[in-house]
């Protein structure tokens, strides 16, 4: 074996993050982040977007260092970032090669091995024993056969020959998924894994992290997997003392905790600025007092005007001690999504609408006041091309849409268009939004001027879901709408869904989601 190649330690295996500082562009990212991975613990990393998740995650990997803090591993490490860009001319068969290098490179040693070993070289039988030691801790033997179930219960593509190029980005993660499940690594370091799984590759992911011997650390919005996979969680959520807050007993401890510290949170902070706003007022009475109160009446006697004066003084100056010994130390507690009232006269419908080549079968469908649907399906169905078209970004090639002109239609797409130099409040501002963009609890004031493209994944997810409430639409579709953004805001926006007077369409894969919309009426695409 070469000497590069790192054996799993598999019971030895370790990986372990104490205290972690990293800024970038002088704005702190973590902030004493810790954790220890052992094998079989399953860790869940949440928090609002552009927290630090992804951040935290290649720290631990070891492809970002932090500006303080140590990482120490011991063992194999299996990385899957949000996104595998198609470089070149590469194909499937090339990120398999890559994943399953060690292990094929085990077994060509042990052939050789074995070769030294029949020709009773020196020293073979060391050698043999050697390269069947690493065949063995590698697993070499299973390995492509392991990848190849991988790929078909994640239906990812199997042509080994197809270049990425041509695969979609969920395309091109589910490869790269179901290589990281086959090879058996020490650790797998996994970030937002259901964006692009169906019904059979969520069953199929949560049943191997549920069964693995590895070490498992998540950074995910899905629900539903984190209640099933994780034992323990790391909430990056902003907090009193902006310190990450670990949570035991699972992801029903982790909801348990968090309600308990911002219900604390919000009291202190409230209680705080309801004193200061006390103190306030007390010292503008003493100041009224000081300048026109105190005076009596002309007449009076100069010993009687200086005493009161002096007391008006001295009650003035404590009233100022008071104040500033009275600092505001609790942060604003966070943004919360306040979705503005929306329109219910609304009706869009569809009559035998067809796609050339993604939409084989004749769909139509209603869709009135105020109402629900939910659109179901297996990946490739059509589900993202049957919202389009209702959207109006798409053009049947059969059939008919039909939408009132005076109807204003909002349309989430299942990604983000690629981010340029514009800010937030520009985008907004051209997408004629008639609400205030701070208003909606989505970003930050101090991201509303800033580049979309220096925002996180999860912040441009944000503004995609507020240029789509900009001008309070009628009509919500919305294709994949959890997709990287936090469990807050999920929570948020589900409960926003049910409330609304807008009509809405929602496909989605979230299970949780799923769940909640369960009395909706269904679309089932096949």
């Amino acid at each position: 074996m070469p000497t590069s190649t790192i054996l799993p330690a598999r019971a030895r295996a370790q990986l372990t993050a104490t205290d972690i500082h990293l800024a970038r562009g002088g704005v702190p990212v973590l902030r004493g982040a810790a954790l220890t991975v052992t094998p079989g613990s399953r860790w869940g990393i949440v928090g609002e977007n552009g927290r630090g998740k992804s951040t935290l995650l290649a720290v631990l990997a070891g492809t970002l260092e932090p500006d303080s803090g140590t990482v120490r591993r011991a063992g194999t490490i299996g990385l899957a970032e949000q996104e595998l860009h198609a470089a070149g001319d590469a194909t499937v068969g090339d990120v398999i090669d890559a994943a399953l290098h060690d292990a094929r490179a085990a077994l060509r040693a042990l052939d050789a091995a074995a070769a030294a070993l029949a020709r009773e070289e020196r020293g073979a039988a060391d050698g043999y024993a050697d390269a069947l030691h690493a065949a063995e801790a590698l697993e070499a033997w299973d390995a492509d056969h392991r990848v190849d179930a991988a790929l078909a219960a994640l239906g990812a593509e199997r042509d080994r020959a197809r270049p990425l190029a041509e695969l979609s980005v969920g395309g091109r993660y589910r490869v790269r998924l179901a290589c990281l499940l086959g090879a058996e690594h020490d650790f797998l370091l996994l970030d937002e894994p259901t964006n692009h799984l169906d019904d059979d590759g969520l069953a199929y992911l949560t049943s191997k992290l549920t069964t693995t011997r590895a070490g498992v650390v998540l950074v995910s919005h899905d629900r539903a997997l984190l209640a099933a996979v994780v034992t323990s969680v790391v909430d990056l959520d902003p907090s009193r003392d902006d310190l990450p807050r670990v949570y035991g007993d699972g992801y029903a401890g982790y909801l348990a905790g968090r309600a308990a510290e911002r219900e604390r949170w919000v009291e202190e902070y409230d209680r705080q600025r309801a004193e200061h706003a006390r103190l306030t007022a007390h010292l503008a009475d003493a100041q009224d007092r000081l300048i026109d109160n105190w005076r009596p009446d002309k007449g009076t006697n100069k010993h009687k005007r200086a005493t009161r004066a002096s007391s008006q003084v001295r009650t003035f100056h404590r009233r100022q001690d008071e104040l500033a010994a009275h600092a505001v130390t609790v942060p604003e507690p966070p943004l919360r999504l306040c979705l503005p009232e929306l329109p219910r006269n609304a009706t869009i419908a569809l009559d035998g609408v067809t796609v050339a080549g993604r939409l084989a079968r004749p769909v139509s469908l209603t869709v009135g006041p105020s109402g629900r649907l939910h659109v179901d399906g297996r990946n490739g169905a059509g589900k993202s091309t049957l919202l389009a078209v209702l959207a109006g970004r798409l053009q049947p090639t059969t059939g008919t849409r039909r939408v009132a002109r005076s109807q204003r239609v909002g349309y989430l797409a299942q990604e983000s268009p690629e981010p340029g130099t514009e800010t937030a409040r520009r985008l907004f501002a051209a997408a004629g939004g008639t609400v205030e963009l701070a208003s909606l609890g989505l970003l930050d004031p101090g991201e509303l001027d800033r580049p979309v493209r220096e925002l996180s994944t999860g912040r441009r997810r944000r503004l995609d879901l507020a240029l789509v409430l900009a001008r309070r639409p009628h009509v919500l579709l919305l294709d994949e709408p959890t997709n990287h953004l936090s469990i807050a805001l999920v929570d948020e926006l589900t409960a926003a869904l049910g409330d609304t007077r807008a009509a809405v369409v929602l496909a989605t894969h979230d299970r949780a989601l799923r769940a909640d919309v369960d009395g909706w009426p269904r679309l089932t695409m096949e």
